[in-house]
């Protein structure tokens, strides 16, 4: 039967492609994933219906209904064998019958004009509402003062004329009151507009119940204030609530209110909506303007979409709708998030060639691309052309210039941007321009400069924050200057500086390469930021303290410090006990670190590769879990499990200037361990070793323990040994066997 059926759609039916209306899947995430285009199959044989009768629908369908994805519409949640038994419903489209429209083309009609030679007395009348305290009691007496009879022409004057919230509530209420002719929608919307200019939705939403209540229409005008104010008010939920209910009640919004509601649905994160709402209104003949394709490409930015963004760039392209100021921008911050500086710049250079000016935000959001792609030529290149040009600058834009130059070690470009800065009338150095330069002066080493800095913010009375504090005692522990660490640290803290978990981090880092009276001097400044920390390292240095204890307090310590600073603290740690010859220790704090969660990523594990990753770790942290990477992979060899072919570590290129040579570290250590890893010549700061080459190595390091953990004495020609050294030398011996 279904062959005879599948026959007489092919005998009858064809199959015609609707090339012009290609879309997308609203399933995907990205609408570029999978194009797709619709059918519609025209019957023509006589053995069916030539009429077909189409199923009653509702007057008007909720939102909900008509936005349902494919899944959940062209999908059966049935079994197969239901479906065979049942007979099969035809859902018929009429390629002559227009897809049900979205919104409205046509914008709402404003009331006409009408002359009112009353007009200059009642504005005069509204400055004297407005002039007037904010009491009611003075409200009212201001009221009887009215220079006309209240009549409907009369009343929207003042109205329009009110500034403030509260007094055009007032004088709306007063009208109700007088009841000298039937509240209108257009009353309504006026206050409406007012409430939402003060932000005050839940009035907004009282007055819209009290027109439903008392059978006053609600028309597009109404909704799009209400919508946008909930929009405005971050009341998402209760703008797609209000967007359902004008759908329900059959009101069409209007482009205005399309737009404000795709903005809602991108702020709530709901990608499928959106792009169900867009292509729906693009079936109804919209052609979405500048404000839409901005709302569609902060959407795809915020989730890190270079396909969709690509998306919303190739839709302007094909409406021929041109991009402004806002949509460049918009544009720019997306793809910052999506991680493409080569899209950035050649979006900045069509804006320019369009011969629309940037303004501050462009530039900023550019010079952030740059920054976090480290395309430090570019930004450069930016900011002398900038300069030439004369493009608008603000606090930001110098400030992010020079977070840029800390990052990419431009020392030099960075004190030229702050001479400038100080010759500038309006934009003179901040807090935050300071505190730049104190981190660069810090990361680089100078420390002559950034005393020198810091003594200038002494003297002009600016602000120190603690990240600027915090990037000056580096530079100083750095360079073993620990009595002016303490003298910045105590002048720090008389200025109102609160010391937060990465200041503490960066004094226990100096304690991990100090001796002697330093160690005390440092720990002494760190006893006031963090108290219990301090405790821990002496309890940690203590020889009888046991394993569950350090395992409790460490993890005391870790609840109450922030999530960014628990593996900087527990890689400090690490070095602290390994600079004091403590390895069991260093060895028990990693572990415990492993436990809490503030290793993972560190080893992976594939069929042809086994990788560990130590960037992300100080050096002793480093040497600690490469020890314990090769204490696994020795047990692993000894129970003569599978191994993959190749071994590798990344240490990191340690090319940056920041960089604390911990490449170069790890393999001094590998060397001591006499390990089989050597450096790569294709891959800076990897370290590779073959299968073969660690299980020789592991077979050596195992003899070398027999022969020193052998307990005999040669005597007279003859080898004694003990009870225990039997033992070990026995099973040392049936290991070498296996191999």
């Amino acid at each position: 039967m279904a062959a005879t059926f599948s026959a007489a759609i092919d005998a009858h039916c064809s199959i015609i492609p609707h090339t012009s209306e290609t879309r997308q899947p609203l399933c995907f995430t990205s609408p570029l994933s999978v194009p797709f285009k619709r059918f519609t199959i025209l019957c023509t044989s006589a053995k069916f219906p030539q009429k077909i009768s189409e199923p009653p629908q509702k007057e008007n369908p909720s939102l909900s209904d008509q936005l349902k994805p494919p899944s959940t519409t062209v999908f059966s949640d049935q079994p197969k064998q239901t479906q065979i038994l049942t007979k099969p419903k035809s859902n018929w489209v009429n390629p002559t019958k227009p897809k049900t429209s979205v919104l409205s083309l046509q914008r709402h009609k404003r009331s006409s004009y009408i002359y009112n030679p009353q007009a200059r007395d009642l504005k005069l009348f509204a400055r004297k509402l407005n002039a007037c305290g904010n009491t009611e009691t003075a409200f009212n007496a201001v009221l009887e003062e009215i220079p006309h009879p209240p009549t409907k022409e009369n009343a929207l004057l003042v109205l329009n004329g009110l500034k403030q919230w509260p007094k055009t509530l007032l004088f709306f209420n007063w009208m109700k009151t007088q009841n000298l002719f039937p509240m209108e929608t257009i009353f309504y919307n006026v206050v409406l507009k007012s409430l939402r200019f003060g932000r005050q939705f839940e009035h907004i939403e009282e007055l819209a119940l009290e027109m439903i209540d008392n059978g006053i229409d609600l028309d597009n005008i109404t909704y799009c204030t209400i919508i946008t104010s909930a929009k405005r008010c971050n009341l998402f939920d209760k703008a797609v609530e209000w967007f359902e209910r004008m759908y329900k009640t059959g009101v069409m919004p209007d482009e205005i209110t399309y737009s404000a509601v795709l903005d809602v649905y991108a702020q709530l994160g709901k990608v499928e909506e959106v792009m169900s709402l867009y292509d729906r209104g693009r079936e109804s003949g919209w052609k979405p303007d500048q404000v839409a394709f901005a709302v569609l490409g902060k959407m795809f930015g915020e989730a890190g979409d270079y396909d969709g963004i690509r998306y919303v760039l190739e839709e302007m392209n094909s409406l021929e709708v041109k991009p402004n100021l806002y949509v460049y921008n918009t544009l720019l911050e997306s793809i910052s998030k999506a991680g493409k500086p080569g899209l950035a710049r050649s979006l900045f250079e069509e804006m320019v060639d369009s011969g629309i000016a940037p303004d501050e935000r462009t530039l900023t959001a550019l010079v952030k691309i740059y920054s976090k792609a480290r395309w430090a030529r570019d930004a450069l290149e930016l900011w002398e052309r900038l300069k030439s040009n004369g493009w608008p600058m603000d606090f930001v834009l110098y400030n992010r210039l020079l977070s840029m130059c800390a990052n990419l070690g431009l020392e030099e470009e960075a004190g030229r941007l702050f001479e400038d800065m100080k010759r500038s009338e309006h934009f003179r150095p901040d807090t935050w321009s300071y505190t730049a330069m104190l981190n660069i002066y810090g990361r680089v080493g100078n420390v002559e400069k950034a005393m020198e800095l810091f003594e200038e913010i002494s003297e002009s009375g600016i602000e120190l924050n603690v990240m600027g504090c915090t990037g000056l005692i580096q530079c100083l522990g750095r360079a073993k200057r620990i009595d002016d660490l303490v003298r910045v640290f105590e002048l720090s803290i008389e200025r109102g500086v609160k010391p937060d978990d990465r200041l503490c981090g960066c004094l226990l880092s100096v304690v991990s390469y100090c001796e002697g009276e330093e160690v005390d001097k440092v720990l002494a400044c760190l006893q006031q930021a963090n108290p219990k920390l301090v405790a821990f390292v002496k309890l940690m240095e203590g020889e009888k303290t046991g394993f569950e204890t350090i395992k409790h307090e460490f993890r005391n310590i870790l609840i109450d410090t922030a999530v960014e600073a628990r593996r900087p603290f527990c890689n400090c740690l690490i070095d602290i006990c390994r600079n004091r010859n403590l390895q069991q220790r260093a060895h028990e704090v990693f572990y415990i670190g492993t436990l809490c969660g503030l290793y993972t990523g560190l080893h992976t594990k594939t069929a042809g590769e086994w990788h560990l990753d130590v960037r992300s770790l100080s050096v002793g942290a480093a040497h600690t879990a490469l020890e314990e990477w090769m204490g696994t992979l020795r047990k692993t060899v000894e129970r003569q499990e599978p191994l993959p072919e190749l071994f590798s570590a990344n240490a990191g290129a340690g090319t940056h200037k920041f960089s604390q040579g911990l490449a170069n570290a790890f393999a001094s250590h590998v060397k001591e361990l006499a390990a089989p890893f050597l450096q790569s010549e294709d891959r800076a700061g990897f370290f590779v070793a073959s299968r073969e080459d660690l299980v020789s190595w592991v077979q050596s390091r195992a003899l070398n323990e027999y022969l020193t953990l052998v307990p005999a004495l040669i005597m007279s020609g003859s080898l004694i040994i003990s009870a225990a050294g039997l033992k070990q030398q026995r099973l040392m011996l049936y290991r070498i066997q296996l191999w």
